[in-house]
């Protein structure tokens, strides 16, 4: 059974199952669990209470964790990225972002991504294959790890859309929120799914009713200025995404977040900002801006004054707007950079 067992996810059933079967008494899972998911710790090495023999043998079975930090890169405000390598050596990311008295984990869901936002670095080459499950709870134990406890918020705005990849992050939310020690015990509350307007996803996420929040990368408030943004094979009618967050909205008891990058030229009219300040109102929205991040220089950043002005015009509606300055931009570590920097060195 060598490398087989993947901890992970794992829950005290699989793991009475799994005991019985190597002769061990069923009471350990309840140890093991505890582990994984109260003290977040994957190695089998380091679960001191159990016996030598069954640590080596859990070793042995379970080569937990499969992936390992193999770069860590400093950005502005404290920010920490990691790359993260996996057992066949594909590379994902993952950025630690620290608030005042609070520390937030961005994590991943694909290995590239399929949406290939043009002015985002997660999808210049396309989407190479979806991460498991265990390879999302292991990217939140490497954080853990670097950070030394559990984050207050975790926030899927990594690499990936997370909605095309379904099974494996219902899985892993369950996991996150399931109290210890069948899970990690957070609050569906404190985490946040992000989707660039896949609507099927959205109302998968809807029919699940459960309390985790969306947040939905629109970018645009007219379907024109969208396209300039956003490939046809994964676009939506805005008309169909802002009726999918009502339906999430009403099936989770959360209401929606809308991301909106602003892009120099493109989408940063203040007519704009009413605009969307009206379809945030609407849905009892609240809207986050972000300043555009330059990926090789196709995109420019507005202006503070642009940027100010806005705002301004989105809080003549909405009621809870926040501006987001890139913070890892200094250190390539807005959203896919120093993955596509790594990438681009290797190739070398």
């Amino acid at each position: 059974m060598s490398g087989e067992l993947i901890l992970p996810g794992i829950g005290i059933a699989e793991l009475q199952e799994y005991l019985t079967g190597i002769n061990e008494k069923p009471f350990r899972a309840r140890q093991i669990a505890d582990w994984l998911y109260g003290k977040c710790e994957f190695d089998p090495g380091k679960m001191l209470n159990l016996s030598g023999r069954l640590r080596e043998t859990l070793r042995q079975d379970a080569a937990s964790p499969r992936s390992c930090v193999v770069e860590k890169a400093a950005g502005s405000g404290g920010t920490q990225k990691l790359l993260i390598k996996l057992e066949d050596n594909e590379i994902i990311e993952m950025v630690l972002i620290p608030a005042p008295e609070r520390m937030t984990f961005c994590l991943s869901t694909q290995v590239g991504c399929p949406v290939r936002c043009r002015f985002c670095a997660s999808g210049a080459h396309g989407l190479v294959r979806n991460l498991r499950s265990d390879e999302i709870l292991e990217e939140f134990y490497h954080g853990v790890q670097i950070h030394g406890s559990l984050p207050d918020n975790i926030v899927f705005m990594g690499i990936g859309e997370g909605l095309l990849n379904w099974k494996n992050l219902q899985r892993a939310l369950t996991v996150l929120a399931a109290p210890v020690p069948e899970g990690f015990g957070m609050s569906p509350r404190r985490i946040t799914v992000s989707t660039s307007g896949y609507v099927p996803g959205m109302e998968q996420f809807a029919a699940w009713q459960r309390p985790f929040n969306l947040a939905v990368s629109l970018h645009a408030v007219d379907d024109v200025t969208r396209s300039q943004l956003i490939p046809d094979h994964c676009r939506y009618p805005i008309k169909d995404i802002l009726e999918a967050c009502a339906l999430c909205a009403g099936k989770t008891g959360r209401m929606p977040t809308f991301e909106y990058t602003l892009i120099a030229g493109i989408n940063d009219d203040p007519a704009m900002g009413r605009e969307l300040g009206r379809i945030a109102r609407k849905l009892h929205a609240k809207v986050n801006l972000i300043a555009c991040n330059p990926v090789d220089g196709r995109y420019a950043r507005p202006a503070d004054k642009q940027l100010k002005m806005f705002k301004s015009a989105v809080e003549e509606f909405a009621t809870t707007v926040t501006m987001r300055l890139e913070k890892g931009s200094s250190a390539a570590s807005a959203c896919g950079q120093l993955r596509l920097h790594r990438q681009a060195d290797n190739q070398e």
